[in-house]
């Protein structure tokens, strides 16, 4: 079902329990093999658990959970170590994924699924933040390389091919009296949650990235760039 993402709209920060059902077996759910080709893959990228759930590093999740809320699709089943729900926007087939592992494994439960799924990497899309873009900020590419982030290189390096379809959301650069900042330090900002005036900022985003979501499915990797870059 189709949903129409209305603005300023808050359905995106429901808890997570109305989304998932944490007992979920590994499903065993077949899609008609007719579908596969046809299929998408969305994937929010992020660290499993609550105490990671509003780290800056987790946005991706946090996107996704707000494009399966929009639409009404439980992510209540596991499959290649990912929470994962299946559901139909527009017409379009989809599956959706949260992978299970932490951020820097993240390739392995993303590959299990694009190669179970018989899915082709045009049709992957995979959501995550980004420190070279500016806090609020997004950018859709076809293509291209991990730009030093640790979960996309995983997948690249899991599927042996970086032409997959992203969209990146900027978090920032933490600032510091002296540069370069430290690898700690970054490593610290990502694993943190956002301020409140970030969080504020941050939040109309998140439905930002489901309307180019949105995009993506009905129009094409291009079209959507063109209207969301």
């Amino acid at each position: 079902m189709w949903l129409p993402v209305e603005p300023g709209s808050n359905r995106c920060e429901v808890d997570d329990k109305n989304l998932v059902n944490d007992s979920a077996y590994e499903a065993g759910w077949v899609v008609p093999s007719g579908h596969l080709n046809r299929m998408k893959l969305i994937v929010g990228l992020g660290n499993p658990g609550r105490i990671y759930a509003h780290n800056r590093h987790n946005v991706g999740v946090r996107c996704l959970n707000c494009f399966a809320r929009l639409h009404s699709i439980r992510l209540d089943r596991r499959q290649c170590r990912a929470k994962v729900g299946l559901g139909e926007v527009g017409g379009k087939d989809l599956l959706l994924a949260r992978p299970g592992t932490f951020m820097n494994l993240s390739g392995s439960s993303v590959a299990c699924l694009v190669h179970k799924r018989s899915i082709p990497l045009s049709n992957l899309l995979v959501i995550y933040d980004d420190l070279d873009l500016p806090l609020g900020k997004i950018r859709l590419r076809q293509s291209g390389g991990s730009g030093g982030h640790r979960g996309i290189n995983s997948i690249i390096s899991a599927l042996a091919s970086q032409d997959f379809p992203r969209i990146r959301v900027g978090i920032g650069r933490p600032q510091a009296a002296q540069q370069p900042v430290s690898e700690d330090a970054i490593v610290s900002y990502v694993l943190t949650d956002f301020s409140l005036r970030e969080e504020a900022m941050i939040r109309p985003v998140i439905v930002k990235v489901a309307e180019a979501i949105d995009s993506f499915l009905m129009q094409g990797i291009e079209a959507a760039m063109s209207k969301f870059n």
